[in-house]
């Protein structure tokens, strides 16, 4: 009988063993258990969220795939299609920060490349503990370190992203990537092992051992033995990545390839497996034939048609890569894995890709959850107790509070972390960071395509459902100001331990809140990533869903800043009838949706920018910060009173925009047709930003010292 130490090393339970000695009729060896721990494991099988993902809507008229393939892909006109995709790599960014966030990114650009799709656009979703201890900062100039290297020298613009910071990750970072790329709709290629007799090529890397067990590490949580986990972190080579697009690209252009897939965190076993899952046919591997790095690795891919083998050796050859012929695709739906001249492991590939054990974990709704006190002001979650208490003092000083929280960890510019990244590289970013959303031309047409990723994870942790609701339609409203119209989305869900019922119960509340969201913006999810276990000494992380959006402007004259334009423009502020805090009303959000991209598409608007963290007072000051256009500007508002000084200027309800315009007064006019309140707030212009309130100036202050105040938060925190 096999021992519980190494269960425990494999991660499986002894139910689990169990079920593969009744698959397999017999014990297992030790290469058979190795495979069935790493695709068994709950980053490659969704054993925990299996059941409750498919409640996610996935189809749509624009979706040419949805889950279950490399990436998804929708249609966007003209023959094209997008691919897009976001994953996480948590745990080995936390273990080593530069490596794991670099093959984060190499691991999602070539979920992308191998569907077909080039790459012409980078994201990323960052979550970090608080600056002020030490170890949250190596692991933060770590991270954007790792994803600077391997997009810059891959050349793709990273044109996008977020980060936040509280407690709850100082243990357990996040690091959420996504990526897009583009393609003819008709030239998609998937990873299925077609063809009795077809050959299994091997290009790219040399196997080392750096990354073994890597899908088993991701699925458990960290204790004093973290560090000893380093060697399951792989090491990324982003020029080596580069040649192999090429090649790949070049391959299927030329008819070559019948199959392919990126190895992912199981390497050569899950990406043979699942090919031959999804075509219904068996894989036979020898395993003397695979490239590696190392001698005297224990036995612990592209597939053409077997016709044109010879040529798609010449292609890899021709880009200097490493390729051979390690395998065949046969009829009997097993995995063969031979070395030395004898079959190490013979399982059904339907075993590991499909027949994983099915969880209904128990759930159960917390005793408590995180305090109500900043319900108003989630952006000050992670500060610093005397700056929470400014917020809600009884009487504010609310030019220095906006001076605080502009200097915020979570409202401080990013330009620290933007500047490490070329996000202009390939010439078709229009939008880059610090906007709403970024926004990429599609060379040869006047269309663009709108992208953000939003993870409002404090409103998640007071209300998992609702805050799910929030994130969609958040996501969507930054598409709109964009000038884009949201078609798909997709999503990595970031969770503590799914044994825990109280993870499990807001995992399924996510699910219900973005399904319900997805559904009613008719903005389906095409796939993405569950991670699972992102907890420490048993401290789990606030629930983290993340909510890639991709949206289309049909032409690039309606692609729309959020930063104001032109001294003497009009600001207008346009919200729901209904104010409210942590949840939201689809209804009311979609006819402000529709609202704005009625204005926009009439040429009404000349800037639109949607208020979220911080509140009215921050979006005012967003929209003044200098840009590569222009200089800081100021402007001069009158503030609504609704509730009390402080929250009227810095309180985040859920639906609002600003929008700068000439045309206040029919804008004005057309909200109020269709049942939003709106505000003609003042003008833009001057060196100052002036918010007056009940007949008083609440804030009066200079835009150099605001932006100086803005720009200089993040490098103090690091200093």
């Amino acid at each position: 009988m096999v021992s519980e130490e190494l269960l425990t090393q494999h991660n499986l339970t002894e139910s689990e063993y169990q079920k593969i000695v009744d698959i397999l009729k017999r014990q297992p060896t030790l290469t058979e258990l190795g495979i069935f721990s790493v695709m068994w494991s709950e980053h490659c099988s969704y054993k925990s969220s299996r059941v409750h993902l498919r409640r996610l809507p996935t189809r749509g008229p624009a979706v040419l795939q949805g889950p279950g393939e490399n990436a998804g892909i929708i249609d966007i006109g003209d023959g094209l299609a997008v691919a897009f995709k976001i994953e996480s790599h948590n745990h080995p960014s936390f273990i080593e920060p530069f490596q794991g966030a670099a093959t984060g990114v190499g691991g999602i650009l070539r979920d992308i490349f191998t569907m077909g799709a080039r790459p012409i656009a980078a994201m990323n979703s960052l979550r970090f503990g608080p600056l002020h201890k030490q170890q949250n900062k190596r692991i933060l100039e770590g991270v954007v370190g790792g994803i600077a290297f391997y997009g810059n020298c891959f050349g793709v613009p990273t044109v996008g992203g977020e980060i936040y910071f509280a407690d709850c990750y100082s243990q357990n970072p996040l690091v959420n990537a996504f990526a897009l790329g583009i393609f003819e709709k008709d030239k998609i290629f998937y990873g299925r092992a077609h063809g009795v007799g077809n050959p299994v090529i091997y290009v790219g890397a040399k196997t080392g051992r750096d990354g073994i067990h890597g899908a088993t590490m991701a699925s458990a949580g960290f204790g004093e033995d973290a560090g000893a986990k380093r060697p399951n972190v792989q090491i990324g080579d982003p020029f080596m990545e580069k040649l192999l697009l090429e090649a790949c690209l070049e391959a299927m252009q030329k008819g070559l390839i019948v199959g392919i897939q990126d190895m992912g965190a199981a390497g050569l076993t899950c990406s043979s497996c699942e090919m031959g899952a999804r075509a219904g046919t068996g894989v036979e591997l020898e395993l003397d034939d695979v490239p590696q790095r190392e001698s005297e690795m224990t036995a612990y891919e592209i597939m053409p048609n077997k016709k044109k083998e010879k040529e798609v050796f010449d292609v890899f050859h021709k880009w200097g890569l490493d390729v051979v012929t390690v395998g065949r695709v046969t009829d009997d739906g097993l995995l063969r894995v031979r070395q030395h001249g004898k079959v190490v492991a013979e399982i059904p590939n339907g075993a590991l890709a499909d027949d994983a054990p099915l969880y209904q974990r128990p759930l159960l709704p917390p005793k408590s959850i995180i305090s109500s006190r900043l319900e108003h002001y989630s952006f000050l979650d992670g500060c610093e107790p005397a700056m929470i208490e400014s917020f809600l003092s009884a009487n504010p000083d609310c030019s220095r509070l906006l001076k605080l929280a502009v200097s915020s960890p979570n409202l401080a510019c990013r330009q620290w972390v933007w500047e490490q990244y070329d996000h202009m590289v390939q010439s078709n970013t229009m939008v880059g960071p610090g906007s709403d959303a970024a926004v990429v031309r599609v060379k040869g047409t006047k269309k663009a395509l709108a992208m953000t990723l939003d993870g409002p994870a404090y409103r998640v942790a007071r209300h998992p459902r609702e805050g799910a609701k929030l994130a969609v339609a958040e996501s969507c409203r930054n598409i709109v100001c964009a000038g884009g119209r949201p078609i798909a989305a997709t999503n990595c869900l970031n969770f503590g331990n799914p044994e825990h019922p109280e993870v499990m119960w807001q995992f399924s509340e996510v699910v219900d809140g973005m399904s319900e969201a997805c559904n009613f913006f008719g903005t389906p999810i095409t796939g993405g990533n569950v991670s699972f276990y992102n907890e420490t000494f048993g401290d789990d992380i606030y629930p983290t869903p993340v909510l890639g959006m991709v949206g289309l402007i049909e032409d690039l004259s309606l692609v729309t800043r959020s930063a104001f334009q032109d001294s003497g423009d009009s600001i207008v502020f346009v919200e729901t009838v209904n104010r409210l805090v942590g949840r939201i009303d689809l209804e009311d959000e979609r006819a402000i949706q529709n609202f704005i991209s009625s204005a926009i598409r009439d040429r009404l608007v000349k800037s639109a920018h949607d208020i979220s963290e911080g509140g009215l007072a921050v979006a005012l000051a967003e929209c003044c910060y200098s840009n590569f256009q222009r200089g800081a500007i100021g402007a001069e508002v009158r503030v609504p009173s609704h509730l009390e000084l402080v929250k009227d200027l810095f309180g985040e309800f859920a639906t609002g925009v600003l929008l700068s315009t000439i045309h206040a007064a029919e804008l004005c006019r057309r909200a109020e047709q269709v049942g939003l309140k709106s505000y003609d707030l003042g003008k833009v212009g001057g060196n100052r930003l002036i918010l007056n309130y009940e007949g008083e100036r609440a804030v009066d202050i200079a835009m150099d010292e605001l932006e100086s105040a803005w720009r200089q938060g993040l490098p103090k925190l690091l200093s």
